[in-house]
């Protein structure tokens, strides 16, 4: 099982999409630091997610999620 997920900035006006398999360690990683691209934006909160059964169906959602509609879809729902 894959996630796709949304993860927002507490302190600045910042939205974050990736993939992964264990939702619960990657939130971790971005809050404890461990991302080199989230680091200086932490701490964060989950918004969004989606489960796939597979890696390529998770890895198609989230390039749309990446894009400028993406990005105003999940703004929307902040």
């Amino acid at each position: 099982m894959y996630s796709i997920y949304a993860i927002k900035s507490k302190t600045r006006n910042y939205i974050y999409v990736g993939l992964t398999n264990n939702i619960e360690r990657r939130l971790k990683d971005h809050n404890a630091g461990f991302n080199k691209t989230t680091k200086p934006y932490r701490p964060f909160e989950l918004i969004y997610r989606e489960n796939y059964n597979t890696r390529i169906e998770a890895r198609e959602r989230e390039k749309y999620l990446k894009t400028g509609y993406g990005k105003e879809f999940l703004k929307k729902l902040i």
